[in-house]
């Protein structure tokens, strides 16, 4: 069963369903749902853009935007720690 991050059954899924059916009509509700779409679709580009002139601009001011190299470095260090430790551990046993 796929579960829904709102926490709502197929039951509760099904009633929402036919009340949009009785506001709207079945003829309007692909309408709406394309209006949704596109919506969706602007924000994520806008966020998007957003992004990529964050970047832009760091980079043009010379400031590190890979975080993400850090984090593997920091990651690496803790692991390598975890292993000193565990490792005079698993020898001990």
């Amino acid at each position: 069963m796929i579960t829904l991050p709102l926490f709502i059954s197929g039951a509760e899924i099904a009633f929402i369903m036919f009340i949009l059916v009785m506001v709207f009509g079945a003829d309007k509700i692909p309408d709406i749902a394309r209006g949704l779409g596109k919506g969706m679709r602007t924000l994520r580009n806008a966020s998007n853009d957003i992004k990529s002139e964050i970047q832009k601009s760091a980079e043009k001011q010379g400031i590190d935007t890979d975080i993400s190299k850090d984090v593997r470095s920091e990651i690496s260090k803790v692991k390598e720690d975890i292993e000193e430790i565990t490792g005079s551990v698993k020898r001990r046993l």
